[in-house]
């Protein structure tokens, strides 16, 4: 059980990891600092799309239209903040 917890841990902290990520490249891409028309630049943003995209929809449904600036992955980095300070807080001490 204490694996399964240090895992979903771990995955959290991977799948924050990939939001930032995805930021960071987005904001390479919109300031031409990196090509789309390059394969690999275009399979990680891909990648990272797929990964972000479908959670951050759904954020950006609750929010209200703020015009250029989206800030529904600073949002969903404060989830998986949460979740994790929940996990270790309330499941933790059931664990151990």
């Amino acid at each position: 059980m204490i694996a399964v917890f240090y895992l979903l841990l771990q995955l959290l902290k991977l799948y924050s990891y990939v939001v930032i990520a995805n930021v960071v490249i987005s904001w390479l891409i919109a300031f031409n600092v990196l090509n789309t028309s390059n394969r690999f630049v275009y399979s990680i943003l891909e990648f990272t799309y797929k990964l972000t995209d479908p959670i951050l929809n759904k954020i950006r449904g609750f929010m209200p239209n703020l015009g250029a600036f989206d800030i529904s992955p600073i949002i969903l980095l404060l989830l998986i903040w949460f979740i994790e300070m929940c996990m270790k807080l309330y499941i933790a001490p059931l664990i151990f």
